[in-house]
């Protein structure tokens, strides 16, 4: 009998997605693992294990080379890490957090991010996002669950003009399109 064989196939390719005038650009963020960790009493050993410290400010993000840890709750962190150190990963964490109380939930199959760069990208998001995204209210570094047009999403400003966004996969190609629609809207990008 033949092994199945499980490959992930990224629902919108690696090619830019959209691009107006230079100054908006939407392209899928590179494959990547996904966890999301919950557990107060791990949290050290966790951040350890995984090499970056976990925040423990609400709403804000911490990294260390291509790791990322987002505060997404008082007792949940969604850990990014490159794709090909995966099998590492999950096992410095199941050592390290051996006989803690804790949940680690794999969730990389279920989402896809997407990186949103430019002068008006926060007036893009805006078309759709109830958030102030002016960066005194949403500085660099702070991360939070919230809505795109219809679709749930976790906001992560990685720069003063450059967004990433988590969103389930099968909300992917609605977001694309939602922001595709939603840059007409913007006059001289």
């Amino acid at each position: 009998m033949s092994e199945a064989a499980i490959t992930r196939h990224l629902p919108l390719g690696t090619d830019t997605i959209l691009q107006i005038r230079g100054a908006l650009k939407l392209v899928p963020a590179a494959p990547c693992l996904r966890l999301v960790f919950r557990g107060c009493a791990g949290q050290a050993s966790c951040a350890r294990a995984f090499l970056v410290d976990l925040p423990s400010e609400a709403c804000r993000a911490a990294s260390a080379g291509e790791r990322a840890a987002l505060w997404l709750g008082p007792d949940e962190w969604l850990l990014l890490a490159p794709e090909e150190e995966a099998a590492a990963i999950g096992l410095a964490l199941s050592q390290a957090l051996a006989g803690v109380a804790h949940a680690l939930v794999d969730v990389s199959h279920r989402q896809t991010g997407l990186v949103l760069e430019g002068p008006r990208a926060s007036q893009l998001l805006n078309a759709g996002c109830p958030l102030d995204l002016d960066p005194a209210a949403f500085p660099v570094g702070m991360c939070t669950r919230t809505l795109l047009g219809k679709a749930e999403i976790i906001l992560w400003r990685t720069a003063k003009h450059r967004f990433r966004l988590e969103v389930w996969r099968s909300f992917a190609p609605y977001l694309v399109q939602f922001l595709g629609e939603a840059a007409f809207g913007l006059t001289n990008p």
